[in-house]
């Protein structure tokens, strides 16, 4: 069982991607949506991670929802790729 402090710290981890991830997206010339993508998802799981000993529900179906969204983008993107 996780620690509420252990929660609060990976939950913040998974913040800092998410804030990387849309720096990145208004930074890059050119998107990498593998990248991008892979990125939102690490951190929606890490703040499910975080919500499930610090719970907040409208906070759950945001992560989940935007969980589904890149997971459906990250699979966009490898389907995508060159072989």
């Amino acid at each position: 069982m996780l620690t509420s402090l252990t929660a609060d710290i990976i939950g913040i981890c998974g913040s800092v991607l998410f804030i990387g991830a849309f720096l990145y997206a208004n930074m890059a010339q050119r998107l990498n949506k593998l990248l991008f993508n892979a990125l939102n998802l690490v951190g929606a799981v890490l703040l499910l991670v975080s919500l499930s000993v610090n719970f907040n529900l409208a906070a759950v179906i945001l992560e989940v929802a935007w969980a589904i969204i890149a997971l459906v983008g990250l699979i966009r993107a490898l389907r995508r790729q060159p072989e």
